[in-house]
């Protein structure tokens, strides 16, 4: 039985208890005799492979798992880089027992015997409406409340299904460092039948209708102004509202700091890349307007059923900037994860010292150093890509462990089947009555939501989104290294083709806000597609957030560095924090 282990079994009275924490009176002490202790073994092991470890080799400096190292006081390195680890699994794990259970919306259970409506099923068996085989659901179900091998092969596809369900088992996958992605807190999703997500599907209907239209003219087009009107008079209304009033100014937008300054994509999606000899500039593919996917019942249900499309993409030969939702959701249909945060990165490293965080020790250059592999570029671009692989840990967990909610496609076609009278559903009247939904049924001849990739959404559950979470993680760990503060010099926006870079002259545009919008272009992107709601991507951010901030708690516990006074930065909902010697404190 491991140490820790122990501690679990004599420190926690049950699963439901977390109001007891374990004590740690003589275990530091315990645990380095033993480590000592063990210094012999290790050296017969590494004398068994063939290193020797004679007091007559000669070694630089006399560096020796059997030496003293001077820089740590007399102690062993080996025995200093343990206990460093254990130390840090041990605040980890004394920080997750306190936390309260994570919760989920409900709705599996009160649709139980209702084929499950409201969860995702995609690629598993299901009838002419879109609803999942019961026996099949309940099979997936029981592979992720038990995670054995068996149960996984038991999980059924339906007869014809091309796609297999992506990565189900990651979500049992433990961390070595950092935050685990069971200790990740999120709020539930919104229940079904709720006006929250009514509201939210209304959102994404919008963002299909107006996927074409240029984010320079959204002050002054027509459709914006109608989606507007249309999601103002929802019992809810989404996003970055004021007061509970949306303006085309604030549609489709985030909702962090930052977000409703300036143009619609950040800058960091805009401006030139320099990677090394290597310069990027950043247009891309954009798919043929008005082209959208799903839009009748047999290409729905071929897709519900995990067949791959009869239809295919295609694209204008023009590259061109981001400048509106069909090629921001191209974007993020295609890119690798952490794509949009090494580019910011490589674009923030560009910017001169001054853009660097005044916490950085080497900003002060009077001395004799300069930083590089910790504090320097290499530091910083190993954070931004290292945290999007733990971020996609925590998303796993919450989304097919925990929430297993259903995609938009598939509440689409709830919406269907009940406005052409051949099912019922608990559905909010608020989407029933959507101008949106109307507009397409007068556009396709049906009620399902269009979708902008022909095979729709990836084949595991909606919420939360994967992108987001690596989004708030890559974004966090961006904003500990860089100047929150830094006002980017000459912002410019897209123009009205996507082929253009124009001035743009109005407030000034800093660093954090544009990272903070980084993130939500990236989160919300994927509602532009039609494949996530705006919940997705709120709660992905906090979620991968989380996650960089334990490992930047770790990372504070490496450096040797006496003057750094900790990792500054500004959370998701404005709250200041600094991170430094592997603790957590509020400004």
């Amino acid at each position: 039985m491991t140490r820790l282990n122990k501690l679990n079994n004599d420190s926690v009275s049950s699963p439901e208890d977390d109001t007891q924490t374990p004590t740690k009176t003589g275990e530091k002490e315990s645990r380095r005799r033993f480590l000592k202790s063990s210094v012999g073994a290790g050296a017969a092991i590494a004398t068994g492979a063939g290193l020797s470890l004679s007091t007559n080799t000669v070694l630089a400096d006399n560096f020796s798992a059997r030496r003293p190292d001077r820089s740590l006081n007399g102690e062993f390195r080996a025995i200093a880089a343990a206990n460093l680890k254990v130390e840090m699994a041990e605040q980890h794990f004394n920080e997750t027992i306190v936390l309260p259970g994570q919760k989920d919306n409900r709705d599996e259970r009160r649709y139980k015997d209702e084929r499950y409506l409201a969860s995702y099923s995609k690629a598993l068996p299901c009838n002419y409406f879109g609803e999942v085989e019961v026996n099949a659901f309940q099979k997936l179900r029981r592979a992720m409340r038990r995670g054995r091998e068996s149960d996984f092969r038991n999980i059924e596809l339906d007869e014809d299904a091309d796609r297999r369900l992506v990565s189900p088992q990651a979500a049992f996958k433990f961390e070595p460092s950092a935050l685990d992605s069971h200790a990740t807190r999120i709020n539930p999703s919104y229940q079904f039948r709720s006006a929250e997500l009514a509201a939210q599907a209304g959102e994404v209907y919008w963002q299909a209708i107006t996927r074409d239209v240029p984010f320079i003219d959204y002050t002054t087009n027509n459709l914006v102004n109608a989606a507007v009107d249309d999601l103002n008079n929802f019992s809810i209304t989404p996003g970055a509202t004021n007061n509970g009033e949306l303006t085309a100014q604030r549609l489709f937008r985030g909702e962090t700091p930052g977000d409703l300054t300036g143009p619609y994509i950040s800058q960091f999606l805009l401006q030139d890349v320099t990677f090394g000899p290597s310069e990027m500039v950043q247009r891309y593919q954009e798919p043929l307007q008005g082209r959208n996917f799903m839009t009748d019942h047999d290409s729905w249900l071929a897709v519900q059923r995990g067949i791959n499309p009869r239809e295919s993409m295609h694209f204008d030969s023009t590259r061109r900037y981001v400048y509106n939702s069909r090629t921001l959701g191209e974007y993020v249909h295609r890119d690798v994860s952490f794509q949009a945060y090494l580019n910011a990165c490589a674009i923030l490293l560009n910017l001169g010292p001054d853009a660097v965080d005044p916490s950085n020790p080497y900003a002060d250059t009077s001395r004799a150093e300069e930083g590089f592999v910790t504090f320097g570029a290499p530091f910083a671009t190993d954070l931004v890509t290292r945290v999007a692989s733990i971020a996609f840990s925590g998303a796993w967990f919450q989304k097919w462990r925990v929430h297993r909610f259903l995609r938009p496609e598939a509440y689409g076609g709830r919406v269907h089947m009940m406005l052409t009278r051949q099912r019922r559903y608990e559905l909010h009247s608020d989407i029933l009555n959507c101008d949106a939904v109307a507009r397409v049924f007068s556009d396709n001849g049906s009620y399902f939501l269009p979708q902008a990739f022909a095979e729709g959404s990836p084949t595991h559950p909606s919420f939360p989104a994967g992108h987001a979470c690596v989004a708030g993680a890559c974004v966090t760990a961006l904003k500990a290294v860089f100047n929150e503060n830094y006002v980017l010099d000459n912002p410019v926006e897209a123009d009205a083709t996507g082929t253009l870079l124009l001035p743009y002259s109005g407030s000034d545009i800093t660093v954090g806000g544009e990272l903070n919008k980084l993130a939500n272009n990236i989160a919300l992107g994927r509602d532009a597609a039609g494949v996530h709601y705006r919940q997705d991507g709120i709660e992905g951010l906090k979620a991968g957030e989380q996650q960089a901030i334990a490992y930047l708690q770790d990372q504070t516990r490496t450096l040797k560095e006496a003057n750094f006074s900790g990792f500054n930065l500004t959370k998701f909902d404005g709250t200041r924090i600094v991170v430094k010697n592997g603790q957590v404190i509020l400004v």
